[in-house]
């Protein structure tokens, strides 16, 4: 079974409502009337009904399943500017609140907040900053996480590897380090890969000593430390992490045995670059950036995504909230 109609099965039934905050855009709109008619999910759209409306029937695309919320017009209002308010404890007047709100992302991370919705994915039309700063003020990052991390993951026929961080912090410690190795193993999990956690380093089992290894090495005890049952080990090249005859002769007493599938790397600079050379070179599909770390989904769209980006995130927003 391939990774998305994996997702579809999981998610399917489930009663789910996602937000999409860029209502007048045309892939979102394709995007959604697809994940409605297969009753996969209820998609909740944000925008002025009439401009939704119209723009969908402009474009021959049908809206029946999907919902679409007016923030200028939306009954609820009174209890969104009152919570939001109070979650931002006092950096923001009731004034203030009411402007912000009409803002479609942080309209439409309100109520995931509220719980009147499971996730939401922008970012067709927006920055990835404007996509997760309402996450990070309202949603927050989950107990015992200090910042949100992206992961890909790496797809190719039945492989399936997850590289992270390739996506948000630029030069995380060795604390941020550990913490987005634990989250990627839960998030390994949910696409049916048993977690082999391998902290990369330029490095194998001290064959080379600098304050960037040593942060890695520190990563890697303070993960086993939160984590006991994780199958986790570093530092390591990625040749010794990845092919078992490396492994037997750089790291012969390792739990990883070149048999990782969860590639942590050390920095944003490193992780960006490995993930788009085994997609160009190794003709893999990297899906994602997925946000993890939040207290609930909030996914980041590429501007340049297309209809099946839109949908294939949505699938992968909805499983994250289950």
């Amino acid at each position: 079974m391939s990774l998305f109609n994996g997702l579809k099965e999981k998610v399917s039934g489930k009663q789910l409502k996602i937000v999409f905050p860029e209502g007048l855009d045309e892939r979102i709109l394709a995007a959604v009337s697809r994940l409605a008619s297969e009753n996969i999910m209820t998609p909740v759209v944000v925008g002025n009904k009439e401009e939704v409306t119209q723009k969908a029937t402009d474009l021959g695309i049908t809206l029946e399943g999907v919902e679409i919320y007016d923030p200028a017009n939306y009954p609820e209002m009174e209890e969104l500017v009152s919570s939001f308010v109070e979650r931002r404890k006092g950096k923001v007047s009731e004034e203030d609140a009411r402007k912000i709100l009409l803002d479609e992302n942080y309209f439409g991370t309100m109520l995931v907040y509220l719980k009147k919705a499971n996730g939401l994915v922008s970012g067709a039309a927006h920055s990835t900053a404007d996509t997760v700063r309402p996450a990070l003020q309202i949603i927050k990052t989950k107990p015992g996480v200090k910042k949100t991390s992206g992961v890909f993951i790496m797809v190719r026929e039945d492989e399936k590897y997850v590289f992270a961080d390739c996506a948000i912090n630029i030069a995380p410690d060795s604390q941020d380090l550990a913490e987005i190795a634990i989250e990627s193993a839960r998030t390994a999990s949910m696409f049916d890969v048993d977690p082999r956690v391998a902290m990369l380093s330029f490095s194998t089992k001290g064959s080379a000593k600098s304050p960037e290894t040593e942060k890695v090495v520190e990563a890697a005890r303070i993960a086993k430390e939160l984590d006991p049952t994780l199958v986790l080990d570093g530092e390591f090249q990625f040749d010794a992490a990845f092919v078992p005859s490396v492994a037997e002769k750089k790291a012969p007493g390792s739990i990883i045995k070149g048999d990782a599938n969860v590639f942590i790397f050390p920095s944003l600079e490193a992780g960006n670059i490995g993930y788009k050379i085994a997609q160009r070179l190794g003709n893999f599909e990297a899906v994602g950036p997925i946000l993890q770390g939040l207290n609930a989904p909030v996914n980041d769209l590429s501007r340049g995504c297309n209809e099946e980006d839109v949908y294939k995130l949505a699938l992968i927003t909805a499983a994250q909230a289950l």
